[in-house]
């Protein structure tokens, strides 16, 4: 009997690897020979058409010495920290709202998840009409005549507000399931206690959603580290840089200046900036999200 069970249990586990196969093989191909690769070429000079020199870490020094690397990270980090400061406020507050049986809540729903699953295509052409300094519709509102995405003192602020509307639907959503699930009792208790909204919202409902405002805090911060479509689509990195980040200028130094060692170190200091930063909001993951004990 034994035998029989030790058969079926390696035909199983046979079976299990045939499956899970082609997926490892997946990734080995397109993730970790790529990764490894990219590393590689990170300590070289290279540009597709000569051969690859070995140059250690003067692509790393090059680039920490760069007095426009350092602006670049200056943006990122700006965009990146206004995009899930708003990124999860805005929708928290709008969930909390909408969780109340507001008339036309389904409506809200759509209407605010529906940013999330346009083209960013779509979108960047949308609001380059909005904001186009002759025929925006901004402009038409305020009575100026701006130049939103071609003057450096607006540009950034504009794409973050941009940023955030689209991810307001996506973050949204993800607070409303977890409201749904948070007992009825407590909100209750507050009630009979005397709490009002505020207070109740304050003390009740941001600390029971707090294990989900982490986890869109986390995932905010690191979509927007690695932002590049907008910033493609709409300015380019411009005025004057005033819109470069780390993932446009990967891209500049790969396939328009051919400088692919210099674009890997970029790629993997932005690899180190993300895992320091996780790491950070995992360290104090116990102090933010309540009742945490691991």
């Amino acid at each position: 009997m034994n035998k029989i069970i030790n058969k079926i249990s390696d035909n199983q586990n046979f079976m299990a690897w045939v499956f899970i196969l082609p997926a490892l093989i997946g990734i080995l191909i397109f993730i970790i020979i790529p990764i490894a690769c990219s590393f590689g070429l990170s300590f070289t000079k290279w540009d597709l058409l000569n051969p690859i020199q070995f140059a250690g870490l003067s692509n790393y020094k090059e680039i920490f010495s760069d007095p426009l690397f350092a602006k670049i990270i200056t943006n990122t980090i700006i965009f990146a920290v206004s995009t899930s400061v708003f990124g999860v406020i805005i929708p928290l507050i709008l969930a909390s709202i909408i969780n109340n049986k507001i008339r036309g809540s389904e409506f809200f729903k759509s209407a605010y998840f529906l940013p999330f699953i346009t083209p960013m295509v779509v979108i960047a052409i949308i609001w380059s009409w909005i904001f186009d300094p002759n025929i925006g519709f901004i402009n038409k509102i305020l009575h100026c005549s701006i130049n939103w995405l071609y003057d450096e003192k607006y540009a950034l602020g504009v794409l973050i507000f941009i940023s955030v509307w689209k991810l307001i639907g996506y973050n949204m959503i993800i607070f409303l399931s977890s409201l749904s699930a948070l007992p009825n009792s407590l909100f209750e208790a507050a009630k009979i206690d005397g709490a009002t909204s505020l207070q109740t919202f304050k003390h009740v409902t941001v600390p029971l959603l707090s294990p989900s405002i982490f986890f869109v805090v986390i995932i905010t911060a690191i979509s927007s580290f690695q932002v590049f479509d907008l910033i493609f689509l709409m300015t380019e990195g411009g005025p004057f840089d005033s819109t470069n980040v780390i993932v446009y200028a990967i891209y500049k130094n790969a396939f328009e200046y051919f400088k692919i060692g210099r674009a890997s170190a970029i790629a993997y200091i932005l690899f180190a900036i993300i895992l320091i930063l996780t790491l950070i909001q995992w360290h104090y993951r116990k102090k933010l999200v309540y009742n945490e004990n691991k």
